[in-house]
């Protein structure tokens, strides 16, 4: 495996270090949000809870990130639709990174850490097989649902605004060589290796003749610190879902390449994951837990929903940003930032459940575990088709459609949605990994 170069000894970065291992745990940002919420309803009595489904415990332990993916999930806690299906004492514990998320999830509630949480989808994963845990303890993890679809992007420092970086990262390549050769690699961020977002950045940039982990620094800061960091010269651009790209914007510091949705439209997003001995303990408890999220996923794709959902995200007990950092682009307005037309209207939006955004394909689990592969930060004699059918509980996603009582349209024939193509003309074909893996130009495997 080639190693990422960092460089770090000429520039100071502005990140946490507790945000990788176990004593991070103890950061007050995994506390329980206080049930007086502003935004908080009084409990409702147990609704529609089939007697034959009956939760196992009324309580869960669930992680997430602050941003506007974890909607389903906030939504599922202040509209009282954990309580509805049985479930009422679930608590939401807000993580200030994805490595304080893996760490918890590692150690269980019982442990002082999660049950479940809001994941980049790689994560499960890496947890199950070892390859991103404290020790390389192999955690037994299920995907359960997806959250979301889209809504992320790249977007890079105004340092760069001279040559308009958009969707073709080739703008970029003769200032890469110039820093390389002066010993001083452009720096990217995203905010786990191997997640979605490193996946995507790498793919970008390898789409336009540069190497990741050859040309460029690609380094893992938690998605609150990326804009502070290019503020202070440390990143030349990151990967990430909102509020950081507007953020940016509304700072006057940089501006967007590109949302992931026109790099590859509806792709998958954050996945809901729990730890599989809790499932298994817990399998009536797990389908109304889904069942609640499904049900919020439904309310936060209705347009005349953002405006509210937007506001009770931004509260301080969830994503505690500005309104307007985030509300813009839920109602699919995009101001990239730069000489770019303002797109009113635009397709390139978070979705939670059209076009079946919460279904968990195995599809996608196969491409992200190709990345990985790609990038040598997998085994490369990974039995995929083994790992996806541990780890991918689309089953249960069914079963909790068929109790909500979804139509026929609503739920996925199929655990693939077929041959998927991205931005750059390449495409990807579920049967055939390998032959997606050899056409491309620039790998590690």
């Amino acid at each position: 495996m080639v190693k990422q170069s960092t460089n770090l000894s000429r520039r100071q970065f502005l990140f946490t270090a507790g945000a990788t291992t176990i004593g991070a745990l103890l950061l007050k940002g995994c506390t329980t949000p206080s049930s007086n919420s502003t935004n908080a309803s009084p409990k409702l009595n147990t609704f529609n809870v089939n007697p034959g489904l009956r939760p196992e415990t009324t309580s869960a332990r669930i992680g997430f990130v602050g941003q506007t993916d974890a909607a389903p999930l906030v939504i599922a806690k202040v509209k009282n639709l954990f309580a509805k299906y049985g479930v009422p004492d679930v608590q939401l514990a807000k993580q200030p990174s994805w490595g304080v998320t893996r760490d918890n999830l590692q150690l269980g509630s019982k442990g002082g850490g999660v049950d479940g949480a809001m994941v980049l989808s790689p994560m499960a994963y890496q947890m199950a097989l070892g390859t991103a845990t404290v020790n390389n303890k192999k955690i037994p993890m299920y995907v359960l649902a997806r959250m979301n679809t889209g809504g992320q992007g790249i977007s890079v420092s105004n340092v760069h605004k001279d040559v308009d970086v958009r969707l073709d990262s080739r703008v970029l390549k003769s200032k890469v060589e110039q820093a390389k050769a002066a010993g001083e690699p452009l720096r990217f961020g995203m905010t786990f290796k191997g997640g979605t977002s490193d996946v995507m950045l790498r793919y970008w940039l390898a789409a336009g003749g540069i190497d990741p982990d050859k040309d460029v620094s690609v380094l893992v800061v938690p998605g609150s610190q990326l804009v502070a960091n290019v503020k202070i010269k440390n990143l030349d651009g990151f990967c990430v879902g909102d509020p950081w790209h507007v953020r940016l914007i509304n700072q006057k510091l940089g501006y967007t390449a590109t949302t992931t949705d026109e790099f590859w439209a509806d792709h998958p997003e954050k996945a809901l994951s729990f730890r599989g001995d809790w499932v298994d303990k817990h399998p009536n408890t797990s389908k109304a837990i889904l069942m609640a999220v499904m049900e919020a996923q439904q309310w936060c794709d209705k347009m005349e929903n953002r405006a509210e959902m937007a506001q009770i995200i931004s509260d301080a007990e969830w994503a505690k940003v500005p309104v307007q950092d985030i509300s813009d682009r839920l109602k699919g307005r995009i101001d990239y930032g730069n000489n770019r037309t303002v797109m009113e209207n635009s397709p390139y939006r978070m979705r939670y459940w059209e076009n079946h955004a919460s279904y968990p394909y195995k599809s996608h689990d196969l491409w992200f575990l190709t990345e990985n592969l790609r990038w040598g930060q997998m085994p490369a004699n990974l039995d995929t088709q083994q790992i996806i059918n541990a780890v991918n509980r689309e089953d249960l996603w069914r079963e909790a459609a068929a109790e909500l009582g979804l139509t026929e349209s609503q739920i996925p024939q199929s655990t693939s949605r077929g041959v998927e193509k991205f931005f750059d003309g390449v495409t990807f074909d579920p049967n055939n990994p390998t032959a997606y893996l050899q056409s491309l130009q620039i790998k590690h495997v």
